[in-house]
């Protein structure tokens, strides 16, 4: 996977496209992710002692990786990925359109 947790996204399809956020976690096995901000749900919560309130809860919920893109400062929109071998053997994530540093 080329998204990364605390990487920054971009929202491509559903119903918060165009929305950018903050990757909270990762769900490698089933190709989700948890982004802030982005498919936000409402729970009702029961109370659970005597003299509580029931109350509604706002809940993050994950999409799927192809829904998002990574998102890139210099060009300011969503992006392709690409990899630079630098010359002490390790790789950087590089924009494919502006050639900078992810």
């Amino acid at each position: 996977m080329k998204i990364k947790k605390g990487d920054t996204v971009q929202i491509i399809a559903g119903k918060d496209r165009g929305k950018t956020g903050k990757v909270l976690k990762m769900f490698r096995k089933d190709e989700r992710i948890l982004v802030e901000g982005v498919a936000v749900k409402k729970r009702h919560r029961r109370p659970k002692k005597a003299n509580e309130k029931g109350q509604v809860v706002t809940m993050p919920s994950s999409i799927h990786i192809s829904n998002a893109m990574l998102y890139c400062k210099t060009c300011a929109r969503g992006v392709r990925i690409g990899y630079q071998l630098l010359g002490d053997e390790s790789k950087i994530r590089v924009c494919k359109k502006c050639k900078n540093e992810i």
